[in-house]
């Protein structure tokens, strides 16, 4: 999931910004949130911030916003799941993993 929506944000946010003439912030902010992404690092910031940036640009530009929705949502899960085995989170603070206690019957 991250590969796709790093990649993704990332190839959006350089085409912006190659297309005009002057810089957007929002362009910036979504290449920087794919390279978080792509990387692995501050997964739930990161993830909040690509979930934030799609639904804004599903609701302020024309056309179809069913691909904004869906990188909302894969952005929105990334920031609840957090980061994976293979990230830079994992490697800076260690990979935790959560289990359940025990029911007794």
């Amino acid at each position: 999931m991250r590969l796709v929506a790093g990649t993704s944000l990332i190839i959006d946010g350089v085409k912006t910004l190659l297309d005009g003439p002057r810089i957007h912030p929002m362009a910036v902010l979504a290449t920087g949130g794919g390279v978080l992404l792509l990387t692995g690092l501050w997964t739930p910031i990161s993830g909040t911030l690509v979930a934030a940036l799609a639904l804004w640009n599903s609701f302020s530009h024309l056309g179809n916003p069913w691909s904004c929705i869906f990188l909302a949502t894969i952005g929105a899960a990334l920031a609840l799941v957090g980061p994976g085995r293979w990230s830079a989170d994992a490697w800076l603070f260690g990979w935790k993993r959560m289990s359940s206690p025990d029911r007794m019957g």
